[in-house]
């Protein structure tokens, strides 16, 4: 699989990223060396190897799953610009 100039433009184009004429020759081989070494990458037996979200078995520490304010809400308010009663106040936004 390889892609033309016209697809590098509208990958870019898609991506919202400028590119000029001069760049799209140059993306164009490096996606298609992408696209090669996904593909080599493709040919090797996996055959037996367990997926595996990293190189090494780990496991993260869990904390206990409760709700809290955090114990300080008037440190929270007070970066706010208005607060009333302990709550942000904000304006009106709905008549």
């Amino acid at each position: 699989m390889s892609v033309d100039q016209a697809t590098v433009r509208r990958v870019a184009h898609l991506s919202r990223i400028a590119v000029t004429e001069e760049e799209v020759s140059h993306l164009q081989g490096e996606l298609n060396a992408i696209l090669a070494f996904v593909e080599q990458l493709g040919e090797v037996d996996t055959t037996g190897v367990e997926p595996m979200t990293s190189v090494i078995p780990m496991t993260l520490p869990l904390r206990t799953d409760a709700v809290t304010d955090g114990f300080y809400p008037e440190r929270v308010l007070a970066n706010a610009p208005l607060a009333e009663d302990g709550f942000f106040a904000v304006p009106k936004v709905v008549e």
